[in-house]
């Protein structure tokens, strides 16, 4: 391979729109907003990056969601999850859990264990045929993450690599780790003019600007590649997807295309409220 440096100018890319290291409370950066960026890169609209020890990171009690899928990538340390759907579990450092909220779910969760715990936490805006559907959960476990070059595929297709989680079309989100001084190149999928990163560990460069530890870079849209060459051993997640094309209508923990849908959603919320009342649970 000739020269790093001459081969990443010669190769044409996507230029960053916006960086930011969001709103950070505590040990959780909250990247990505329905309010601010998620209307900018739809059907992304939410994303957590969360860092701490498990004596500093708060323990997430029930609560709703309708409208989104959450989709939680653990990167270390274990993190619990129960669900109203009865779904109940660990998940292990380098697994993924997709929990499709659909017409309305309840879940909590928060670290297990002793050891610090990493991850992100995203937010999907599902299409209108689904965001009123039955709720679903689909666990993968690191071993059985497909992978292609230093990216493990942890939705959607890249390459010679798909997922094992059949998430909505026209979405992929990989992990990516680099070693200090890799190259590495995205060839955006056919329509995926939505494209971000999010870096959680070292440092790395995209298109000659620098993106570092806790920043999230949003790209133009456009069908141009992703170029990036690490400064420094460097772990990320991308995602790409072609735009959410319906409004966002939001809700204190749903997202959903229209008013209707929104208050199908809220209602199928409140009923299972209070069954979790009726237990004790809330």
């Amino acid at each position: 391979m000739p020269n790093a440096a001459n081969w990443i100018e010669a190769v044409p890319a996507r230029r960053i729109a916006v960086k930011t290291r969001g709103r950070v409370h505590g040990p959780i950066a909250r990247l990505v907003s329905p309010g601010d960026l998620g209307e900018r890169i739809k059907p992304f609209v939410f994303l957590d990056f969360f860092e701490a020890s498990p004596n500093n990171f708060p323990k997430f009690g029930f609560h709703p969601h309708s409208g989104i899928a959450t989709v939680t990538f653990t990167i270390s340390g274990d993190n619990f999850y129960e669900e109203t759907s009865g779904q109940t579990g660990v998940l292990k450092a380098g697994d993924v859990e997709w929990m499709s909220a659909g017409g309305g779910v309840w879940h909590r969760g928060g670290p297990t264990g002793g050891d610090d715990v990493k991850g992100f936490q995203l937010w999907i805006a599902l299409p209108p045929e689904q965001e009123n559907g039955a709720p679903q959960s689909q666990y993968l476990r690191k071993q059985n993450v497909a992978s292609v070059g230093p990216a493990q595929v942890l939705l959607g297709q890249y390459g010679d690599a798909a997922s094992q989680i059949e998430s909505t079309p026209s979405i992929n989100y990989l992990a990516v780790d680099l070693k200090a001084g890799q190259c590495w190149v995205y060839e955006t999928p056919p329509g995926h003019d939505v494209a971000f990163v999010a870096v959680h560990k070292g440092a790395l460069r995209q298109n000659g600007e620098a993106i570092s530890k806790g920043e999230l870079a949003i790209f133009e849209e456009s069908g141009e590649p992703l170029v990036f060459q690490a400064e420094t051993d460097a772990g990320f997640v991308l995602g790409s997807a072609v735009k959410h094309p319906h409004q966002l209508v939001t809700g204190n923990y749903s997202v959903h295309s229209s008013k209707e849908a929104l208050q199908i959603g809220e209602a199928n919320i409140a009923l299972l409220g209070e069954a979790l009342r009726a237990r004790g649970a809330l």
